[in-house]
């Protein structure tokens, strides 16, 4: 896997995309990936272990591949569908100017995306840290995922950095589709922990539900079987 840095980035070049959200042990394993990179010199070559990404998260780079690429999983004869790999860039930004910049970053691509149409779309997801214990309220929005395209994902780290007004912008322009599974109770949790309305939102499930008939509540990994299985 290549890596590099640039400002407050961390660019990954391959991840797995399971479409399963983030737990606290990988977004933990993350930051101490990210800590550990920027504490080992660059020449350092001892073979010392490192603590490694969650598998769920890391894959070979495939640079023949398509930005959204099936792939067998050959080491699980249990699995019949295959796995998807998002072979893009995926950019993790921590600080408030990296998530300012990737929010100009962001705008850029979906002002070339309006000159072919009259509305353009991010793929959008949230992550926080949950509670279990009684009357203990659940944190605020820690991470927030958007992908203007099919080349490019965002990973910002608002629990650093806060929501830019560039990035607030966005999140407030109706204009540009929010897309994403059970997104409304995401809108909801973002208004109640930054007091930022999230426009433009439109829920997967409900599309689904109107393609597929019936009432049932789906995530992005239910929704990614049944395409394989009707496909």
């Amino acid at each position: 896997m290549e890596k590099e840095e640039e400002g407050g980035f961390t660019r990954l070049a391959s991840f797995v995309c399971d479409c399963e959200p983030l737990t606290e042990d990988d977004l933990e394993a993350i930051e101490a990936s990210l800590s550990n990179n920027k504490k080992r010199p660059f020449n350092d070559h001892t073979h010392t272990p490192r603590r490694r990404l969650p598998k769920s998260l890391i894959a070979l780079q495939h640079p023949n591949a398509s930005s959204f690429s099936p792939h067998p999983r050959p080491c699980d004869s249990r699995m019949t569908l295959p796995v998807m790999k998002f072979s893009g860039q995926i950019s993790y930004s921590r600080t408030f100017d990296a998530v300012e910049k990737a929010a100009t970053k962001l705008l850029q691509i979906l002002q070339e995306k309006t000159t072919d149409m009259m509305q353009t779309a991010i793929g959008f997801d949230i992550e926080w840290k949950p509670t279990f214990r009684k009357g203990v309220p659940p944190g605020k929005v820690a991470v927030m995922q958007i992908c203007g395209d099919t080349r490019h994902c965002h990973v910002l780290h608002l629990i650093h950095s806060g929501i830019p007004q560039n990035l607030q912008l966005l999140l407030e322009d109706p204009t540009v589709l929010k897309v994403g599974a059970g997104i409304d109770g995401d809108a909801v949790k973002v208004f109640r922990d930054y007091n930022i309305s999230v426009k433009g939102v439109t829920d997967l499930s409900f599309h689904a539900n109107q393609k597929l008939g019936g009432d049932h509540k789906w995530g992005l990994a239910s929704l990614t079987e049944n395409f394989y299985q009707t496909a």
